[in-house]
């Protein structure tokens, strides 16, 4: 178990709120419809996003990117401010622990063909609204059913 994730866990055991960082990954078709990607999750095999713990020396936009490319094979720009957070129960060995997620978009650039969790996992686009349906944690799906497509800034477009 990662330093990170004992802390975690430590800190939940004493009643504290914990923090994770999750990545909606995103991409524009041909057509010019918004799609978000989902993953299912290792144990239940439900639709989630990619998230993970903190790392350690690295800033949450920075991890959220590498739990894209580790659980979901995505590479891409990870935007700076936060789509938003949401909260969900987070089942471990023994207890189901509250825990707070900071969600950053990633436009996707790359999808890969192997990755560090392909095996385990599966992959979908969708619209953010049928994405929505297909999530069980109601904050989270609110969260992506509500998502618009990102403005460009005046520096983005340069």
């Amino acid at each position: 178990m990662a330093a990170t994730k004992k802390k975690a866990v430590r800190k939940a055991k004493k009643g504290e709120r914990i923090r994770q960082v999750a990545a909606i990954p995103f991409r524009l078709t041909a057509g010019g419809n918004f799609e978000v990607m989902l993953v299912t999750s290792r144990t239940t095999r439900r639709f989630i996003v990619p998230k993970g713990w903190p790392m350690k020396g690295k800033n949450g936009r920075k991890a959220a990117t590498i739990e894209a490319m580790e659980e979901a094979g995505v590479l891409g720009k990870t935007l700076k401010q936060p789509a938003g957070t949401y909260s969900y129960w987070k089942r471990l060995a023994n207890r189901f622990v509250h825990v707070d997620v900071i969600v950053y978009l990633l436009e996707v650039t790359e999808e890969l063909a192997n990755w560090q969790e392909a095996k385990r996992r599966q992959r979908a686009w969708l619209a953010p609204a049928d994405a929505a349906m297909l999530i069980d944690e109601p904050d989270l799906s609110t969260l992506v059913k509500t998502l618009t497509l990102p403005q460009p800034t005046p520096t983005d477009a340069a």
